[in-house]
């Protein structure tokens, strides 16, 4: 599993304040921060507050390339601010995300293979989340079908099949593991799989605990990266043993720092 670094986003206050004073500082910090730690890629995110949305993704997608050299993925609500982004990209980049809604996935997968970018789909339509895993993976094979159409290549096509909070949706944890195991068996050559790591702890308490134990779960059922707190040392210790453990690298005993140069 590699991190999809989640810090440069408007949620998070020292961001949201840089974006409204055009302070590249902070941003730069924590796109400087994220790749030392092993972050494979950078989420940029305005935030739901931004008066100019566009303006305000154009400006982190050129302040965040002034300092690194990682790829870029480009988080929005709005496929407009997501493609003016992706038209600063220096490299191929990704997008989060897509339902799994037509008018949706042609607008997204248009842009996809316009810019050689990535794309994170999600277990979703109009009717919302679903609770099982097999409506999860129905939805799977909507993203999958849609996708090779526009001749999306499937090493391109992450599923994230939606986990929410453990506090008021426990139910939905143990299937989305089951989703996570069957999306190798939806292509040949199978789409790749990412969690939103904090979700499952959104308002509950020992966070870390939970996300942590998740991580290591979900890497043993399959899954291949999640956007998640890259600096946060306990959790890529735990990433790194528990790829030692599934077999995924070879072990040594400084696996840890093995896994950080790999990402």
């Amino acid at each position: 599993m590699f991190i999809i670094g989640e810090r440069i986003n408007g949620m998070f206050k020292d961001i949201a304040a840089a974006i409204r004073a055009r302070d590249p500082r902070p941003v730069q910090e924590w796109a400087r921060r994220q790749e030392l730690c092993g972050a494979r890629y950078l989420d940029l995110s305005t935030g739901p507050s931004v008066k100019n949305p566009v303006k305000a993704m154009r400006w982190l997608v050129e302040v965040t390339q002034e300092v690194t050299d990682l790829p870029l993925c480009l988080d929005s609500t709005s496929f407009d601010v997501i493609e003016a982004g992706l038209e600063l990209c220096r490299r191929p980049a990704m997008i989060n995300a897509v339902p799994a809604e037509w008018p949706k996935m042609e607008r997204v997968f248009t842009m996809a293979k316009r810019y050689n970018a990535a794309v994170i789909g999600l277990a979703m339509n109009e009717q919302g989340i679903p609770q099982d895993a097999d409506t999860r993976v129905a939805l799977f094979m909507e993203l999958v079908a849609a996708a090779s159409s526009y001749g999306i290549p499937m090493e391109n096509l992450y599923l994230d099949p939606l986990v929410l909070p453990c506090n008021v949706g426990q139910v939905h944890g143990p299937e989305v593991i089951v989703a996570l195991r069957q999306v190798k068996l939806l292509a040949d050559p199978a789409p790749r799989t990412v969690i939103g790591l904090s979700n499952i702890s959104q308002g509950t308490k020992n966070r870390e605990l939970i996300n942590k134990t998740f991580a290591a779960m979900a890497i043993a059922n399959g899954v291949d990266a999640a956007v998640a707190d890259a600096c946060n040392n306990d959790l890529l210790e735990i990433i790194a043993t528990a790829r030692v453990i599934m077999n995924l690298d070879p072990y040594c005993d400084s696996y840890v720092d093995v896994y950080r140069k790999k990402t």
